[in-house]
């Protein structure tokens, strides 16, 4: 391992220590307020389960039930309805840790429902955390589709004689793929970190998520600015792509590059996990700073076609002998 590497990896093991060191919401002080019992237990609650009165929840299943205290039958609701939790509380008929919250549509459709059952069925009306629910949801479909659609337009390529072997002159010559695909590394670890080792901030920042990483613990703040460093990056690749090749090259590599980053995504969450992935980290991270450091130390240009090289000699694109 070359200095450049231990410096690198002596770098991560700090940031991994300063981030594991504030990386919890805080608890909210309650002994300095004059409050009731009840004022005292709901704020209790809204800090244990992260939502409270007056939250509110959009249905994803068909139909949910309600129970209703004086009526034998239920009420239902609908996928898409809105609901907003009134009041909670503790089951006292078993030895288990059950609540029963009171939700309603409308002043005319409210009713009780076990909090296991609501939550499965329901997901926070804030746009975040949909998209959060969603893509936690589809994200091994969506690698699956991408993946195909790659496959798809490279036989379409091939069959139109466009593509039977990449040709030189259409190579992507640029940082941004590399830095993208670097970052999605960072926010998988950091995502994989926080579901393995604090939970509950996730899933605080599922049920109140900002993009303003000022406002959050020190672990969210550097995933939502890792996520704002994908949404750039990408921004960038794509202008600086197709300025590069023609469209058909240039949506035939997006499909290429996004089938990798949804790959690494799963493989860094997955193994890191279960620990195998910090060591993949490291190999990933220096694997891409070689790839930055070598791209970066291409001092020289090809005097027939422009390409980078890094010593003057035979173009490896089209052949000109540079003196």
């Amino acid at each position: 391992m070359g200095r450049v590497e231990r410096k690198l990896v002596w770098c991560l093991w700090l940031v991994g220590i300063c981030l594991l060191a504030a990386c919890q919401y805080p608890a909210p002080d309650l002994t300095r307020w004059d409050l009731s019992p009840n004022q005292r237990d709901s704020l209790d609650f809204s800090y244990t389960h992260h939502y409270g009165p007056n939250y509110n929840f959009k249905v994803t299943a068909d139909s949910l039930s309600l129970k209703q205290v004086l009526n034998p039958d239920s009420l239902t609701v609908r996928k898409g309805d809105v609901l907003v939790v009134a009041e909670y509380v503790r089951s006292q008929n078993d030895s288990t840790d059950t609540y029963w919250i009171k939700v309603a549509r409308d002043q005319n459709t409210m009713g009780w429902i076990t909090e296991d059952q609501l939550l499965e069925n329901v997901v926070p009306l804030d746009p975040i955390s949909q998209f959060i629910h969603l893509f936690s949801s589809w994200r091994t479909v969506v690698l699956l589709m991408v993946c195909g659609l790659f496959v798809l337009f490279y036989l379409y390529r091939r069959f139109a004689h466009r593509l039977a072997r990449m040709p030189q002159d259409s190579r992507v010559d640029s940082l941004y793929p590399t830095l993208f695909c670097l970052c999605v590394v960072v926010a998988a670890t950091l995502y994989a970190g926080m579901q393995r080792f604090v939970p509950d901030t996730w899933v605080h920042y599922y049920y109140h998520p900002s993009l303003n990483p000022f406002e959050l613990p020190v672990i969210l703040a550097c995933f939502v600015i890792s996520v704002w460093l994908l949404v750039l990056i990408a921004l960038a690749l794509v202008d600086d792509l197709f300025h590069q090749v023609d469209f058909s090259t240039g949506f035939f590599y997006l499909l290429g590059l996004g089938t990798v980053c949804l790959f690494l995504y799963l493989l860094v969450t997955w193994t890191v996990y279960y620990y195998v992935g910090y060591a993949l980290v490291v190999v990933l991270v220096g694997v891409a700073w070689r790839r930055l450091h070598r791209k970066a130390s291409e001092d020289y240009r090809c005097g027939h076609c422009n390409m980078p090289l890094h010593r003057p000699g035979v173009c490896p694109r089209c052949g000109y002998l540079n003196k």
